[in-house]
């Protein structure tokens, strides 16, 4: 367990410049999770259905229908057919005439009922929407520890290729008549 916050402590302080005591709870579970090497994402996209009530599948369906163009295009079709049924099909014996007073009050009321329940919907979608920011947080972290892993390892390999160059080139040095050679450059051009 001291190893593992060791590696936690590392991961704070190069990946997200603080340390451990100025993360928050979210932060210190990616962490440990990226230290224990665990899968960052998970297969549960949404969030979990066992603890939704029937209002919220309710208010979830009245949201989805209610942002889409077949409820527009209903909506639409149902006031059109009020105002010719109330002006000119009934004519003088229209149950609301004109100014459409009545249809002005159910407009209302609908109103008045349909933004809750939309805004309801809307605290589910951001709660989705936190879980979905955590978990790309996560993949972040992992895939940016994940490529300072690869920088670290193609810098030493750079390293100890120099090195190997380096070895090589002082072989030959010795290797020459007299401790010396030319530049590759310099024997290259006078092999033509």
């Amino acid at each position: 367990m001291k190893q593992d916050n060791k590696h936690i402590r590392f991961l704070a302080e190069h990946l997200l410049h603080t340390g451990l005591g100025g993360l928050g709870e979210r932060d210190l579970a990616a962490l440990t999770r990226i230290a224990k090497r665990l899968q960052a994402s998970r297969t549960d996209a949404s969030i979990p259905e066992e603890g939704i009530t029937l209002g919220e599948r309710m208010a979830d369906r009245v949201a989805e229908f209610g942002g889409s163009w077949t409820f527009i295009s209903l909506f639409g079709a149902f006031l059109f057919g009020w105002a010719i049924l109330n002006t000119d099909i009934l004519g003088e014996k229209a149950f609301d005439p004109y100014p459409y007073v009545f249809l002005n009050l159910v407009l209302s009321m609908l109103a008045a009922i349909q933004a809750p329940i939309i805004m309801m919907s809307q605290n589910r979608q951001a709660a989705r929407d936190r879980m979905t920011m955590i978990r790309d947080f996560e993949v972040n972290l992992k895939s940016e520890l994940a490529i300072k892993e690869l920088h670290g390892r193609m810098d030493h390999l750079t390293w100890q290729l120099l090195s190997d160059l380096d070895k090589l080139k002082r072989a030959a040095d010795n290797a020459a008549p007299g401790g010396a050679t030319e530049p590759l450059a310099g024997r290259a051009g006078t092999q033509q």
